[in-house]
């Protein structure tokens, strides 16, 4: 709760009220009397009112960390993607175990929601450029705060080519990045040309029947969209909640004609994970 980052960046009231009292509890447990200090702390959060947004600190293996801020609540303004899913956590576990498979290459996340995974991948595999996207307004309102609340600089929106940098090693430490309103179902395969991904990630997007179809049409976009190069590598996660609309994915895959792999599951140990439940990372080959 004193942590610099805490202080700056306060977590919701609900997490450091649940937190305080769990600590209590731990030191009345082995008969240790609390230090007046978290008995305080806690009757100051206890008269605090809860905000609508809150933030959520992460520490990375570097030292350096991800800041971002997010609503308290899970649905809000008619979306999810105000808030850190727990696929996003794993992507970004994944991603910091295998830097190679973003450094030095343009990536283009489909429905970054709060940022986590592309802060993390920013901050830790060094690619040479990395664009959020997301459809909805509010979600890239608060995407674009949480990229320059990690300072990050953000490029203007792309709504024309870019032009497409070589594959040497970048200049500064920072990528290119770049916010993008993208709508799955009406962007174009030139709009997607543009952006010239060389890999393209979406944690936590299958949640329904209608956004998997909506994925899987625009993978087939950005699998037409560099028909004279070598198609992007994509990466997919995911947490097992139905497994009839994980199920649905693959089919649809199938029937797109979109070879898929499951990546080797990997150690959760970076990240505090809201509940233990199944997830997976496809890698498909567009």
């Amino acid at each position: 709760m004193k942590h610099p980052l805490c202080v700056k960046h306060p977590p919701s009231v609900k997490y450091a009220r649940s937190f305080l009292s769990e600590l209590i509890r731990k030191h009345e447990a082995v008969h240790t009397e609390p230090l007046d200090e978290l008995y305080e702390a806690l009757a100051e959060i206890l008269t605090t009112e809860e905000p609508t947004q809150c933030h959520r600190s992460y520490l990375l293996p570097s030292g350096d960390s991800v800041t971002l801020s997010e609503s308290t609540a899970i649905i809000s303004h008619g979306t999810t993607g105000l808030v850190t899913w727990n696929a996003a956590l794993y992507l970004a576990e994944w991603a910091m175990e295998n830097p190679a498979a973003f450094t030095n290459r343009t990536v283009l996340e489909l429905g970054s929601g709060a940022g986590l995974t592309g802060l993390a991948i920013c901050k830790t595999c060094r690619p040479r450029a990395y664009v959020f996207s997301d459809c909805h307004s509010r979600v890239l309102q608060q995407l674009r705060g949480n990229v320059l609340l990690n300072g990050l600089s953000l490029q203007p929106s792309i709504t024309t080519p870019a032009q497409h940098p070589g594959h040497d090693t970048p200049d500064t430490e920072s990528p290119r990045v770049t916010v993008a309103q993208l709508d799955w179902d009406i962007v174009t395969v030139s709009q997607l040309a543009a952006l010239q991904p060389d890999v393209v990630i979406a944690t936590d997007v299958l949640y329904c029947p209608e956004t998997v179809l909506s994925l899987v049409g625009v993978l087939q976009k950005l699998s037409a969209c560099r028909k004279d190069q070598r198609a992007p590598d994509a990466y997919v996660a995911f947490t097992v909640r139905n497994p009839d609309t994980c199920q649905l994915f693959t089919t649809e895959l199938g029937q797109a004609g979109i070879p898929w792999e499951e990546v080797p599951h990997h150690d959760q140990k970076l990240f505090p994970y809201e509940e233990h439940s199944e997830m997976a990372i496809l890698k498909l080959m567009l």
